[in-house]
């Protein structure tokens, strides 16, 4: 059996905004020497081999010590308190690109995977502005950057090859604070990179 979610993605990184990774196609150097980054995505409608997985939401947590093309991420993954042991099992199977999907692009880059935490994860919405908070693990938070043309609108990148979608909002991290699987960082300068975008992933 296949699978498939849909939902809403938003990510902060470390880097200064705009961050060099995505339209260097991962072969420039991080601002800060490495990149921390958490991709939270927000599942509204999903299932794989039959559990549901709707309204779940999980958070990929990782650091790239160096240029993110030469690879040994380490990091972990944060589940939604919510999820059962089945729901629980399949996230982890998708989010590490075990069973396909785009994440399975990007599993080559990762050398340690240090485990799964489960927390409530609270996520807003407001506007263009998007927040979440994962007990003391994570806590981001970033607003998308108006569009001189059309300012109810933000600025795109199109073309990419971000995993959660080819076209990615810009945005700026109002404040990181990540603190988990040894990756330490925090940051409220309002000058960081940030993203958003629906996804749709299927395998």
């Amino acid at each position: 059996m296949g699978w498939s979610i849909e939902g809403q993605f938003f990510e902060t990184c470390s880097c200064d905004f705009l961050c060099p990774c995505i339209f260097t196609n991962l072969a420039a150097l991080p601002t800060e020497g490495k990149c921390d980054f958490a991709i939270t995505m927000q599942i509204d409608k999903g299932e794989k081999d039959g559990v549901n997985l709707d309204g779940l939401a999980f958070i990929v947590l990782l650091r790239s010590p160096g240029v993110m093309l030469e690879g040994g991420f380490v990091g972990g993954l944060i589940i939604d308190e919510k999820a059962t042991d089945e729901q629980t099992a399949a996230i982890e199977a998708i989010a590490s690109g075990q069973v396909g999907g785009p994440m399975e692009g990007l599993a080559p880059l990762v050398a340690e995977m240090r485990g799964v935490e489960k927390c409530p994860i609270e996520i807003s919405k407001n506007g263009t502005r998007y927040s979440v908070k994962a007990g003391d693990f994570v806590d981001q938070a970033c607003a998308g950057v108006a569009s001189m043309v059309d300012e109810s609108d933000v600025i795109y990148l199109d073309n990419t090859g971000h995993p959660a979608n080819q076209r990615l909002a810009l945005a700026k991290a109002e404040h990181s604070k990540f603190n988990a699987f040894g990756i330490e960082w925090e940051d409220a300068s309002g000058t960081r990179n940030g993203h958003f975008a629906p996804f749709a992933w299927a395998g």
